[in-house]
């Protein structure tokens, strides 16, 4: 009786274990009864009473990792000092260089497997980031000069559909080589369309990400 008056402490202690297992051992080879196993004493009623799967104990494990991301964005799109298109540019480098990342591919769900995680991420990518960040970012972009478009809805999405699906290896597998030819092509063509906003050195940042994944999943 006592674990059921603090729900949310059980909730978070739910979280906190699963996030270790899936970095110590990778999702996909994390058993619902291995949580249970490093709950201290906590029943099987008590992970379900909260979650309904592991796809939804991973979801909630990756709102954890990522925590602080949204607010991250919001202060980049406020500032008053850079144009749309140096905005665009440092979203893109926080979000390929924060640390959450690694956590993240070293757990290594495949989103393919999982379409619960991966029609989450589509929504939060495509519905959720588009509106809130790049559009805004976009079409502040067009009004100082900086970025030149007549689609800054359709851009904003391919941005998001490329950058967060073609180029994640965790919906998108490819070796370590194919993700740094794919974000040169993402590169090249960024700046075909006038938003060159990929630094060199995030090339080799996605390169390290893939080769975390490909570890964790034992990839060829």
């Amino acid at each position: 009786m006592a674990r059921n008056k603090y729900p949310e402490e059980t909730r978070n202690l739910i979280i906190e274990t699963a996030t270790r297992l899936f970095i110590e051992k990778g999702y996909e080879h994390t058993s619902i009864q291995e949580i249970i196993n490093h709950l201290g004493g906590l029943s099987k009623g008590a992970i379900y009473h909260h979650f309904k799967s592991k796809e939804d104990i991973m979801i909630a494990v990756a709102d954890r990792i990522y925590s602080g991301a949204e607010e991250k964005m919001q202060k980049i799109r406020d500032r008053k000092d850079l144009t749309g298109k140096e905005k665009l540019r440092l979203m893109f480098h926080e979000s390929v260089y924060q640390s959450s990342q690694i956590e993240m591919f070293t757990a290594a769900p495949d989103m393919l497997k999982n379409p619960q995680l991966l029609v989450r991420y589509l929504a939060e990518s495509i519905q959720d980031e588009s509106v809130s960040y790049i559009l805004p970012t976009i079409r502040e972009g067009i009004e100082d000069g900086s970025i030149v478009t007549d689609y800054p809805k359709e851009l904003s999405e391919t941005l998001l559909l490329l950058g967060g699906i073609w180029l994640n290896p965790m919906v998108y597998h490819c070796t370590p080589e194919e993700a740094v030819r794919r974000m040169r092509f993402f590169q090249y063509t960024l700046k075909l369309w006038g938003v060159d906003v990929i630094e060199d050195g995030m090339v080799e940042q996605l390169e390290k990400y893939a080769e975390i994944y490909r570890q964790n999943r034992k990839l060829e």
